[in-house]
């Protein structure tokens, strides 16, 4: 095997298909021996169909769901919005911890490009999580409107380009698509 240099992978943008895709990269990284684990910045009060499959890959992909849930984008009540800090808090707390660990091949920081533009937690955060990473760590950020300056940190930036989605025509999140 070649050497390994931890890369810095963003998936953002409008368009489905963002975890799915980290999650993609992580069935690869697994199915090469490499250890995975994947922190959810706003999932975390609801089962959805990667829990159980990495339940099945485990202990060398994991997922914990870290969130209170999605985020409203009206104007939430203050305590609201100050459970959702914490879990972000905690969860940037946890994602150094794994980064740095020499546990973990690669991180998944799922949605935390959510938690930024939600306010969150800062892109100067974020930017020091990148920063503290071991240089074999692969870490990938996914979720819609991702930085500026955490785009211009990535080795690989791939942007989501909605062109059709089927809830314009009034259909429902589906299971196994959606969740």
């Amino acid at each position: 095997m070649k050497e390994r240099q931890g890369l810095v992978i963003v998936h953002t943008g409008n368009g489905k298909g963002k975890t799915t895709a980290a999650l993609g990269l992580a069935f690869r990284a697994w199915g090469q021996g490499l250890r995975i684990l994947v922190l959810q910045f706003i999932k975390g009060n609801w089962k959805y169909g990667e829990l159980t499959t990495a339940e099945a890959l485990a202990p060398r992909l994991v997922i914990r769901p870290l969130g209170e849930g999605f985020v409203q984008r009206t104007q939430e009540q203050r305590a609201e919005k100050e459970a959702h800090q914490a879990a972000a808090a905690e969860a940037l707390r946890e994602a150094k911890d794994a980064l740095t660990s020499g546990e973990w091949d690669m991180v998944i920081l799922d949605e935390i490009n959510y938690a930024v533009h939600f306010g969150l937690v800062s892109v100067e955060q974020v930017l020091d999580l990148v920063e503290a990473k071991p240089p074999t760590v692969h870490v990938v950020l996914t979720g819609r409107n991702a930085r500026e300056e955490l785009i211009e940190k990535a080795d690989l930036v791939t942007e989501m380009r909605e062109i059709k989605h089927p809830y314009q025509k009034g259909i429902k999140a589906q299971q196994g698509i959606e969740f």
